[in-house]
């Protein structure tokens, strides 16, 4: 089955490409600038210190995602297994180390640079997973680089005003630590001023991926992996404000005419858990011919932040961290996608059983019976990992997925 009509591209895209290169090109020129500081930061880590601090800011897991979207990663983490690492620990990690220890990066090939830049400082934030701690610490002590992290309470139901000031007092702490070791002093209206920015481009995401409850979808959960980037790597920038006005503007104005990112759009799945990073192009083009959109996804909704509105900048940092998907409680997480499929008006849920992040699969404490039972949602497991392509059958998932999307069309008649 293929879509007659013709898909029209996200003009957008074309400019993210540029910024990108742009972004890490500049990351590269820091990293040989005696004048400069590069810190490593976990995706939803406390990046907005650093950036207040005058460091440039690099987020390792993009590497990850990219060794995955390259389909190099299987070459790669034998390198880390022989240093000492599991096979089926994160392989945005093993990944990653392994690239590391064979001296070779995608980033070489995509910006002509040898790769990542070379850090001052190492942060991170166990709000995703613990794994990010123990690599982290590996370049830590490869390199004698200073790590300094923060643990933060997980598996929340009801975020407290005491959770929010536990984890707001580590990052004070984190603050201090940095100011003596750097012999720096933070501004905190300059900190205000990053949140600010910061939180603004988070907003504008959200609007951004509120788009895809148009019918038709006017982006898919395909398009918001991409486009996501500048959220996570540019956050306290003008830069990715000025994106997300931009691409907003284009996709309201795909919703006003009617122009869907799956011409002639049947059916409207949620996509819970990691991309499969190097299926995504084979998955994107199944669903199109199956004119199915994957109109929303957990994944792409972790950086989908409230803006802030004064006050203490350090007290949003702390509760929007803590406030993320993959840090609560079942229960939770169970109401969430609950609101989710109503907000997106969702036929069926798809959930990735990612082999090496059992942080972000939901698939495997019986989520998905739940859900068919209590929603009568409609519900497919995949198999797979978010960069390890040998967890992953393409033959048997793209046959489950059309017997899944069998089931909706007998559920329509």
């Amino acid at each position: 089955m293929t879509t007659a009509a013709k898909r029209i591209e996200i003009q957008s895209q074309k400019r993210l490409g540029a910024l990108m290169r742009a972004h890490f090109l500049d990351l590269d020129e820091a990293s040989r600038d005696p004048s400069r500081r590069v810190a490593w930061c976990t995706s939803v880590g406390p990046c907005e210190i650093l950036t207040a601090m005058g460091f440039d800011v690099y987020f390792p897991e993009n590497h990850g995602a990219l060794l995955g979207a390259r389909r190099v990663s299987h070459e790669l983490i034998p390198r880390a297994v022989g240093a000492g690492y599991s096979a089926e620990s994160c392989s945005y990690m093993t990944s990653d180390i392994g690239s590391t220890l064979a001296g070779v990066s995608p980033l070489t090939d995509a910006f002509g640079i040898a790769g990542p830049p070379k850090p001052d400082l190492l942060v991170y934030s166990t709000n995703q997973c613990r794994e990010v701690q123990d690599w982290w610490n590996f370049y830590g002590r490869r390199d004698g680089i200073p790590v300094m992290g923060i643990c933060p309470p997980g598996h929340l139901g009801e975020v407290t005003s005491e959770h929010v000031a536990f984890v707001s007092g580590r990052m004070q702490r984190m603050i201090e630590e940095i100011e003596n070791k750097f012999a720096l002093r933070m501004d905190y209206d300059r900190l205000s001023e990053v949140v600010a920015l910061s939180s603004r481009a988070s907003a504008l995401w959200g609007s951004v991926l509120d788009t895809a409850k148009a019918r038709p979808a006017a982006m898919t959960f395909f398009d918001g992996a991409i486009h996501m980037a500048p959220v996570i790597l540019m956050r306290g920038s003008q830069t990715a404000i000025d994106y997300y006005k931009s691409l907003l503007t284009e996709l309201s104005q795909r919703v006003e005419n009617g122009i869907g990112a799956i011409p002639d759009e049947r059916f409207r799945v949620y996509w819970d858990g990691m991309p499969i990073w190097p299926k995504v192009r084979e998955l994107a083009e199944k669903f199109y011919d199956l004119r199915t959109v994957v109109a929303a996804s957990t994944y792409c909704n972790s950086w989908a932040f409230d803006e802030f509105d004064g006050g203490d900048p350090l007290d949003w940092m702390a509760r929007s961290s803590i406030e993320l998907f993959i840090n609560r409680d079942e229960n939770t997480k169970q109401r969430f996608l609950a609101q989710m499929f109503d907000r997106f008006e969702i036929d069926g849920a798809i959930f990735h059983n990612a082999r090496t992040c059992p942080n972000n699969t939901n698939s495997r404490f019986g989520m998905p019976q739940r859900i068919r039972a209590e929603l009568d949602m409609p519900s497919l497991v995949i198999d797979g990992d978010l960069s390890d392509v040998r967890f992953f059958s393409t033959a048997q998932t793209m046959t489950n997925i059309e017997a899944f999307v069998e089931q909706l069309e007998e559920r329509q008649r």
